[in-house]
């Protein structure tokens, strides 16, 4: 797929309304190709980044919704981390590059892609609306995303009676023995998912101190808030986290059980080691996500955009290595690609626009960061996603030029 459009006329992306549900290329020169996004109800257009969503949806969650998607760890060091690296790595853009057609596409695991922005599993935006997920599925289908999630309740099952259900991986945070993983890839398999997402990075419940504040009770599992006249105690936070163990005994071998069980790809989420990657590869993945779980997991631990070359050396194009973490503008997701992913992930930035707008919300981030990365391509001398690597992507503290 190329560009379609993502550009050239100044100060048009936002405004344009189109009748059209898909990106349309307008009838212009090849130097003046704009887009025409979906038409939107009123409102939608407003937020001019994808940042900017966050205050939209604060004012429709309730304090312990907006909180658990919003909150880090602890200090949030890890956090505020993701973001922090962006800015220490420089483009050294292309010039003189025929860049009239952009093309996006690419293949993941068998499954064929517009843009390399997939959703990641998310927990939390259930809480003020239990039918959140497969809302944000509407909108992963609507933008022909590939959507992460734990599907339960039938609901993706109904989706896909319908034919409206998205390509979807399906997501577990732990599952301690063979039965238990043997059961959950076949359910998986069952409800249509094209791949298995397996987390490994939240052996416990970690302490979050906006949790501890607003008295969040791990034992409240009704959608939302406790309703008014119930009274919850506040929790020691170190004793809290441990009482909510994930599933602390998970090894390499839980790799093994879904690859015997499974017929559809095993993708292991929350590598920041060479050496975890060099043995998740040995235990059966056929792909790895570069993660911290958004800076929800163990404070303190690196930036994953800092981990990601390391371990894309390591992997040394055996399997895909995809990342997550602090993904915010069109160009972070090309220094992402530059220094070695296959794709990226997306969590706070979709939920922010769910919790504002709904479906519509999620395919408007969407299009946001899609746009701009085709800008950013554009910029930088790129055509298309083969054309990316690392001689576009320098440390801040290393002005060098060349290849």
């Amino acid at each position: 797929m190329d560009a379609k459009g993502f550009v050239t006329r100044r100060g048009m992306l936002r405004n344009l309304r189109g009748s059209s549900p898909v990106l349309l290329q307008a009838r212009a020169s090849e130097q003046s190709r704009i887009i025409y996004p979906p038409k939107y109800s009123d409102g939608i257009m407003g937020p001019s980044n994808v940042m900017e969503f966050e205050a939209i949806a604060k004012t429709k969650l309730s304090k312990w919704g907006y909180d658990y998607i919003a909150t880090g760890v602890e200090d949030e060091v890890t956090m505020r981390a993701n973001r922090a690296a962006y800015n220490r790595i420089w483009l050294r853009r292309r010039a003189m590059v025929d860049v009239s057609k952009i093309d996006t596409s690419l293949e993941i695991l068998g499954q064929k892609l517009d843009y390399p922005i997939l959703l990641d599993p998310t927990g939390g935006k259930d809480i003020d609306n239990p039918d959140a997920d497969q809302i944000a599925a509407e909108g992963a289908f609507a933008s022909k995303a590939l959507y992460c999630v734990a599907a339960t309740g039938g609901w993706m099952q109904r989706l896909h009676a319908s034919n409206s259900a998205p390509v979807w991986w399906s997501n577990s945070v732990g599952l301690g023995t063979q039965a238990v993983a043997t059961n959950f890839a076949r359910r998986s398999e069952d409800g249509g998912c094209a791949g298995i997402i397996l987390t490994m990075d939240y052996e416990y419940t970690p302490n979050r101190d906006r949790y501890i504040r607003n008295h969040y009770d791990w034992g409240y599992h009704q959608p939302g808030p406790p309703p008014n006249g119930v009274k919850l105690e506040a929790r020691n936070p170190a004793l809290d986290g441990m009482l909510v163990p994930s599933t602390p005994s998970m090894t390499f071998e839980t790799i093994n059980w879904l690859r015997s069980a499974a017929k559809v790809p095993v993708c292991v989420k929350g590598i920041l080691r060479p050496d975890d990657a060099e043995r998740v590869i040995q235990a059966g993945a056929q792909a790895i996500v570069v993660s911290n779980h958004g800076g929800r997991a163990d404070d303190g631990v690196m930036a994953t955009l800092d981990a990601l070359p390391a371990v894309v050396k390591a992997v040394n194009g055996r399997i895909p290595v995809l990342m997550d973490g602090g993904i915010r503008r069109g160009d972070d997701i090309l220094k992402a690609l530059a220094l070695g992913a296959k794709a990226v992930l997306i969590g706070r930035p979709y939920c922010w626009g769910l919790s504002a707008f709904g479906k519509e919300g999620v395919q408007r981030v969407i299009d946001i960061l899609r746009g701009e990365l085709v800008v950013a391509m554009g910029l930088a001398g790129v055509p298309n996603l083969a054309a990316i690597n690392s001689s576009l992507a320098c440390r801040a503290w290393e002005p060098r030029v060349g290849a």
